[in-house]
């Protein structure tokens, strides 16, 4: 399993980019550009931020909304 971050679907871009894991160890990914973690990799960080030593991923991505049909 594999997780990617893809900063242009982030809902929460340039609204916490200051303390989010990608910004802080990675800098700013540019568009176009997206992260591909292992999932031994995401574990990894997810315990360094749990103990506090980087922020957590504030990776939030829309969901898809209702579908609406017209009569």
């Amino acid at each position: 399993m594999s997780l990617r971050i893809d900063c242009d679907s982030c809902v929460m871009r340039d609204l916490a980019c200051h303390d989010c894991m990608v910004t802080v160890l990675l800098g700013p990914i540019s568009p176009a550009h997206h992260v591909d973690l292992d999932q031994d990799s995401f574990d990894a960080l997810a315990v360094l931020a749990q103990s506090g030593m980087v922020p957590p991923l504030r990776l939030v991505q829309a969901l898809p909304g209702p579908v609406v049909e017209s009569a």
